[in-house]
């Protein structure tokens, strides 16, 4: 298949590139850029918010929407031409939730209150978001879930808990679904809601990764209170809106650009590193591991193209969006052990090392990546999606 851009896809990713190859100047010292980064110092979140606020008067974080709700009317494939160039520099600016879950399904599912109030807000990049979807006890079996919401007059009551909520602590709203019909199929009695978190009720603790760096949290609802009028969709039908939106967050280019930009990165370093007596480019086993690198993220970036290109034309890609975020999750993996085995043990100091290389940002891949593969959906569970809903095969 031709992707070949248009002269106006070209000229828009033109000035995409030209945007964000300045605003990389403004980043923090010891910017890493890496997908968690922006939730790890105040002065990470800054910059973050500096950039979403430009972004949102750009018109940016909302290219293939309607314009009455702050969109421009392009072609999902724009949105992905600029989800491309903003991750192979690095730049933040774009709450990783907002445009690519809630969005979507307010769009499919939203009345038309919910979408007047709330699409221009994300459109604006006012909004942070955090997802209350993950229980102790419900992850990949999502539907699972046993927080509780109670209707009481004009509100529902929620009791319950979520974790791995990614960016709670620099949040302002939350996203979630709670079980509102206990008595029927689990996939049938869940709602989903959208609200503000600072109000009482609830209460965020701190869940440090492995690195000891705050990336994770873990949520409680005591009592806490939603009105109805930010429910989506209809009650009791959350999942299905849900569907609606996590199709888009997986075409995954932003994670294939981004391991583009390291690999591009580690080249240069293999050019100017010798061990032996000669440069690492020369050494034909660092050669061949850089080549099958680049060869696996030209096919990741090629998938993750298709898989726009059939979101543009109106079509839901479950399967195809699942193999997008099987293969990327898994090759980030794999490049950041081949680039420490390339790198031998400097791969392994940390970031503030003077020997450390690339300014230690693969010893952090290395523990972040294998979190890739569970998060947002486990790896175990894409080869489900595409063995039920690609390939037919019965469950």
């Amino acid at each position: 298949m031709d992707f070949q851009l248009t002269p106006e896809q070209q000229a828009l990713k033109n000035e995409f590139e030209e945007f964000f190859s300045e605003e990389i100047k403004n980043a923090p010292p010891n910017w890493s850029g890496n997908l968690m980064a922006l939730f790890e110092s105040d002065e990470n979140w800054a910059y973050h918010r500096s950039v979403a606020d430009k972004l949102g008067e750009k018109g940016w974080l909302s290219l293939p929407w309607p314009k009455e709700y702050g969109g421009r009317e392009h072609s999902y494939f724009e949105q992905l031409l600029f989800n491309e160039v903003r991750a192979y520099y690095r730049v933040p600016g774009v709450d990783m939730w907002g445009p690519q879950i809630v969005a979507p399904s307010i769009l499919e599912h939203g009345s038309e209150e919910i979408k007047s109030t709330w699409l221009p807000r994300i459109s604006r990049g006012e909004i942070n978001w955090c997802q209350g979807w993950s229980e102790p006890n419900a992850g990949s079996d999502l539907a699972s879930l046993a927080t509780k919401a109670v209707e009481d007059g004009d509100d529902y009551v929620l009791n319950g808990q979520k974790i791995w909520t990614s960016g709670a602590h620099r949040a302002d709203h939350m996203f979630l679904m709670a079980r509102t019909d206990p008595d029927v199929p689990k996939h049938k009695g869940i709602t989903y809601f959208l609200t503000d978190i600072d109000k009482p009720g609830i209460t965020i603790r701190e869940l440090l990764f492995m690195h000891k760096k705050r990336d994770y949290n873990e949520v409680f609802f005591d009592n806490f209170r939603i009105p109805k009028k930010n429910i989506v969709g209809d009650i009791n039908k959350g999942w299905y809106v849900t569907m609606a939106g996590i199709n888009f967050e997986r075409s995954m280019i932003g994670s294939v650009s981004e391991l583009q930009g390291e690999l591009e990165e580690l080249v240069e370093l293999c050019k100017g590193t010798e061990r032996n007596g000669k440069t690492l480019a020369k050494d034909p086993l660092v050669r061949q591991k850089l080549a099958q690198l680049a060869i696996e993220l030209e096919a990741a970036k090629n998938w993750a193209y298709y898989v726009s290109h059939l979101q543009s034309k109106g079509q839901n890609v479950p399967a195809e969006s699942s193999a997008a975020k099987w293969f990327s999750s898994e090759l980030t993996v794999r490049f950041a052990n081949t680039v420490i085995e390339i790198m031998g043990l400097y791969g392994t100091l940390k970031e503030g090392s003077k020997w450390a290389m690339l300014d230690g940002r693969f010893e952090d891949m290395c523990q972040i990546s294998l979190g890739i593969t569970i998060a947002g959906g486990t790896t175990e569970t894409m080869k489900n999606i595409i063995s039920w809903m690609g390939l037919k095969l019965p469950r």
